[in-house]
């Protein structure tokens, strides 16, 4: 078993990183002040490079790599910064990905070349005001009339409300109860009946906008259905390469409090020599690397074991559930080690700790994944009710 980089994922991963940190990282502070997106210009960049086709067949515009490939681009650009990597994030694990394994060929010819592009961004659409581990609760219909689908309901927590073109609708297209109730209809932001409420102001991922959607008599093709119902399975299934993605952007956000941290604590002095000269300093140091080296090896084994079809369950929760309380380790540790300036806006640790809570909370919270890690091991699922 061979955990080494082949040359040509060393060389993506090179280029990632070079692009990231040259292009990109300036202008980070700028979109935690205004509160603003990755602009579609610089978004048109990163498809120009290639960085949001990594693993899509060329005949999307991809560059035809694997999961594993996508997911080491995803780290480099998550560690300059979390928000600057969301178009990647929802190019490469997002919902384009339930459209690449599951929907029609009209919507794959039509979307995934635009993704690819950089011309526009697909958003996922799954939870509700009274909706949200308890997925399969969800109110949001869509009647099916003949050749039309009619929509309404609202949806809540939608990152990239109002800024992607695109949003793959979870949402109620059968009268059935449960899972078996629940598919998946492709919509678009300017659509009549599509409205947004004001963005969250949340303290994390401030580039990212998370608004509600509003859905009144939101009428389409029936060809938009991209999973129909009873096909919920399906649709969770497409989502764990989702939680790998949400594992490696709290990874990239690790990594980038580490190297901080080895940064701070060589130029840093107390005492007439540098922190990092203390033990205590370096015990820290020391479960901080153990812990982003532990997560990237279960992320990249998930990967691996997926090869051509999607991460397995068990691989993905439990790689996301180890990632999503890492990275809240890792950074509260980067803190402590900086002191005062670990809580300086001059710094940007205190940013990566902001940023390390939202993924134990988004794509499943880090209890469900240990819950669906446990239903693996016995061969069965428990219920929450």
């Amino acid at each position: 078993m061979d955990f080494r980089l082949t040359d040509d994922q060393r060389a993506l991963q090179d280029a990632a990183r070079g692009f990231a940190r040259k292009r990109v990282a300036p202008i980070v502070p700028e979109i935690e002040k205004s509160y603003g997106v990755v602009p579609e210009d610089l978004r048109r960049e990163y498809g120009k490079m290639g960085f949001l086709g990594v693993n899509y067949p060329k005949e999307y515009g991809g560059l035809g790599f694997g999961k594993l490939e996508a997911l080491i681009v995803l780290e480099e650009f998550a560690r300059t910064s979390a928000a600057v990597a969301f178009p990647v994030f929802e190019a490469l694990v997002g919902p384009s990905q339930t459209i690449l394994h599951h929907g029609p060929d009209w919507m794959k010819r039509k979307i995934l070349p635009k993704v690819t592009a950089g011309e526009m961004m697909v958003a996922a659409s799954l939870s509700e005001p009274d909706v949200g581990t308890a997925l399969t609760d969800m109110t949001t219909r869509a009647v099916i009339t003949g050749d039309k689908i009619v929509i309404n309901g609202t949806k809540r927590w939608l990152s990239g409300g109002g800024t992607s073109q695109g949003i793959v609708l979870y949402c109620r297209l059968a009268d059935k109860p449960g899972a078996a109730g629940i598919g998946a209809v492709y919509i678009e932001k300017d659509m009549p009946g599509v409205s947004f409420g004001a963005a969250e102001q949340f303290v994390f991922n401030l580039g990212v906008r998370n608004s509600e959607v509003y859905l009144e008599n939101v009428t389409v093709p029936v060809e938009n259905i991209v999973v129909p119902a009873p096909r919920f399975k399906d649709l969770i299934g497409s989502f764990n390469i989702e939680r790998l993605g949400n594992a490696t952007m709290g990874l990239g956000v690790a990594q980038a409090a580490l190297d901080l941290a080895m940064s701070y604590t060589q130029e840093r002095q107390q005492f007439g020599k540098p922190l990092c000269e203390f033990q205590a300093v370096q015990l820290r140091l020391a479960d901080m690397a153990t812990d982003i080296e532990a997560a990237r090896l279960l992320i990249h084994r998930g990967a691996f074991n997926a090869a051509a079809g999607l991460p397995s369950i068990k691989d993905s929760s439990m790689a996301k559930a180890f990632a999503n309380e890492a990275v809240r380790r890792v950074t509260a540790h980067g803190v402590q080690l900086m002191g005062a300036m670990g809580l300086n806006k001059s710094y940007a640790m205190e940013r990566l700790m902001r940023d390390s809570w939202v993924w134990g909370i988004g794509g499943g919270h880090i209890d469900l994944h240990k819950i669906n890690v446990a239903g693996e091991l016995m061969g069965r699922r428990f219920s929450q009710r």
